[in-house]
């Protein structure tokens, strides 16, 4: 199995990618000069659960992407991509126990079982 040209990148770029908590407090929230509670308001969320994303603690889910994509005129596969980017690096340079896995290939049918 070769490695994609993704993954090629993600294992040379030296800086993380931006969680997409700050890019919504950079680009969504200070500009628009948004509290995070008003924004968790429009968005039908808790401040709590909007504060732990912003504070880069929580993850973006698939349902908090519909509703930032809603909210900022967006697609929900921009936050969800941005997650996953970032949730892929981190994965990839904060430990190397996934390093040890093996590539599973498939037996040779034998007479015995053809």
């Amino acid at each position: 199995m070769s490695i994609t040209t993704e993954e090629k990148l993600m294992s040379v770029r030296t800086r993380p990618p931006t969680h997409p908590g700050g890019i919504i407090k950079r680009h969504y929230l200070e500009p628009l000069s948004l509290s995070v509670s008003r924004a968790a308001a429009a968005l039908g969320v808790s401040r709590k659960t909007l504060s732990k994303i912003v504070n880069e603690r929580g993850a973006v889910t698939p349902e908090m992407a519909l509703r930032l994509s809603k909210a900022f005129h967006t697609t929900p596969q921009l936050w969800l991509n941005l997650q996953q980017h970032y949730d892929l690096w981190h994965a990839m340079h904060d430990s190397t126990a996934w390093q040890g896995a093996r590539v599973i290939s498939a037996k040779a049918p034998t007479a015995a079982t053809a």
